[in-house]
């Protein structure tokens, strides 16, 4: 099958980058990484850096055409955040690369404002999972609020003054009553989930009149063979065990004490019933309608890139 993309390993990719100056010291990245993680500074160097420049030049173009549309109807000034979508597995490094991205545009010379919305805040509470039945099925398209998410980016890119944002909490698997992030007319939006790209199926044979991807400027998708996905995620849930499931209240705290057998038995279970099946028939399929494609290999560093062609 002939894909409509360029393909650069990391070393051309890294090229790319130019002369565009490293901004991040060695411990600020340590800092921003997942526990299951390890970026070397020269991988930010050689993938996120090039990758940055590419969604500076992206939002740059982006705003003249806003400022295009504004002369168009007689408008002085406006405009809206340039979104970026970034879809993957669980345990691919959504949220690492998230931060990185984040903390290098913030470094950029025009100092942009740069926040992260991660969708786990528009899942539906445990409750109403609860009374649906589909807890079991945190993280597929069904367990999320679509509507309220596909509202919050139609206010971002209305110009809204003001967006609240729901958060969740990973220790107690639910979302937090009452608490909200506030994202102020920002200049860019990392909108990080699993499946951000996701089209779903019509709803009483209607089409959805939009798409959460709809409002993204651009789109990158994290990719890694099958059985590394399942190795981070067994690596990750042990870590787990020793920090947030220890956590008084926490939702997982029964496992927090398994044995090294008993965890790995659990952790592959979990895979296997929710997460390898979520992957394989809704996430995976979106991978190609990304417009940036980065692959993992076994030791979570970018081996390959793939850029949509123009």
């Amino acid at each position: 099958m002939s894909l409509p993309y360029l393909r650069f390993s990391s070393l051309e990719w890294a090229t790319l980058r130019f002369n565009t100056p490293m901004t991040l010291t060695k411990d600020e990245i340590t800092g921003l990484q997942g526990i299951n993680e390890n970026v070397s500074p020269q991988e930010v160097e050689n993938i996120y850096l090039p990758l940055t420049r590419l969604f500076q030049l992206q939002m740059i173009a982006t705003r003249k055409l806003y400022e295009a549309s504004n002369t168009f109807f007689g408008k002085k000034n406006g405009s809206a955040p340039f979104i970026i979508g970034m879809a993957g597995s669980v345990s691919v490094g959504k949220s690492t690369a998230a931060r990185l991205i984040q903390a290098l545009l913030r470094k950029w010379p025009s100092r942009p404002k740069v926040e992260i919305i991660p969708t786990d805040g528009f899942l539906y509470p445990k409750a109403v999972l609860e009374k649906r039945g589909i807890l079991k099925r945190k993280g597929f398209p069904e367990s999320y609020d679509q509507k309220r998410l596909i509202d919050c980016l139609r206010q971002l890119k209305s110009g809204t003054a003001r967006v609240d944002v729901p958060i969740y909490s990973h220790v107690y698997y639910d979302i937090v009553p009452g608490e909200y992030q506030r994202i102020e007319q920002p200049d860019i939006v990392i909108v990080e989930g699993l499946n951000v790209l996701q089209t779903p199926a019509p709803d009483h044979h209607l089409l959805p009149s939009a798409y959460v991807s709809d409002f993204f400027d651009i789109s990158l998708y994290l990719d890694a063979d099958e059985q590394d996905l399942y190795h981070w995620y067994v690596k990750r849930f042990k870590k787990l065990q020793q920090t947030s499931f220890q956590q008084p209240g926490a939702y997982f705290r029964r496992y927090a004490d398994l044995s090294e057998r008993e965890s790995e038995e659990i952790a592959a279970g979990l895979w296997r019933t929710i997460n390898q099946v979520n992957l394989e028939k809704n996430i995976a399929p979106t991978k190609y309608r990304a417009d940036v494609i980065l692959k993992k290999r076994a030791d979570h560093s970018v081996d390959e890139i793939l850029l949509r062609k123009i």
